[in-house]
């Protein structure tokens, strides 16, 4: 396997506070990993230095053995590694095909004129056929105010896949989704970047989800990773179970579900 993502002895400070330690990752092509760990533990910094929404203090992070550090987000989004986030960054006026039709134009850096209109044919057939992969083409001329709060982390995601990057990094996927709606939103999303051979980071909050989905996980304590591998071998460790999973109870009314192929 090849490597796609790698980080080296990455830092980022806070004034006395340190909220990412000497971090050494590296992310092979097609796989899926998740990072847990309680609030504060680092994780979420660590997803917005690499992907350019916040500076390291020190250390490297390469994509494609080309290093990053220092480039915007946008720049990054077009390099082929985008993301999604905890709270969906949508536009609720627009509707969700207009949503998808800007991030497919952020994806491509281009600057729409009116000799070349934003809803070109070919960014709209792009856009139609992400909205029926994530099953929600049927809101497609709807306004973003108007959907549920499970189809908007969908089209979420969307934008960030519209663009097919080869890289996706998803910020709590399942925040603010229903107990009986999350298994349904991932095995959606799964398919997807399975479809499209995407490699994926995601940090979760939910371990039925994490133990479901994920071929590897990083444990994130206090800037520091403290384990790092398949997901029996980190959830029986116990600094993980003391540290990190004793600080997360599964939702009432939920559970536990084998992995799919």
């Amino acid at each position: 396997m090849n490597t796609i993502l790698e980080t080296r002895a990455l830092c980022r400070t806070f004034g006395a506070v340190i909220a990412a330690n000497s971090l050494d990752v590296r992310i092979e092509q097609s796989e899926v990993v998740g990072v847990i760990g309680s609030n504060g533990a680092g994780k979420t910094t660590f997803i917005n230095m690499v992907t350019g929404y916040l500076s390291p203090s020190s250390g490297e992070i390469l994509f494609e053995g080309r290093s990053i550090l220092g480039h915007a987000p946008r720049r990054i989004t077009r390099m082929g590694m985008a993301r999604s986030f905890q709270v969906a960054q949508l536009f609720p006026e627009l509707t969700v095909l207009d949503n998808l039709v800007c991030a497919l134009i952020g994806a491509e850096g281009a600057h729409p004129s009116f000799l070349k209109p934003a809803r070109s044919p070919a960014r709209i057939a792009a856009c139609d056929a992400i909205l029926a992969e994530f099953g929600v083409e049927h809101l497609r001329d709807d306004p973003v105010r108007a959907v549920p709060q499970g189809a908007r982390k969908l089209i979420d995601i969307a934008m960030a896949m519209v663009g097919r990057p080869r890289m996706l990094l998803l910020d709590e996927p399942t925040s603010g989704v229903s107990v009986e709606e999350k298994f349904a939103l991932m095995d959606t999303v799964m398919a997807a970047v399975r479809r499209h051979g995407v490699t994926v980071l995601f940090v979760e909050h939910d371990m039925e989800i994490v133990e479901r989905y994920v071929s590897r996980i990083l444990a994130f304590y206090s800037g520091k990773i403290i384990a790092d591998g398949p997901p029996a071998a980190v959830m029986a460790d116990e600094r993980v179970r003391e540290l990190v999973i004793g600080h997360h109870t599964r939702p009432a009314g939920s559970r536990r579900r084998s992995a799919q192929p």
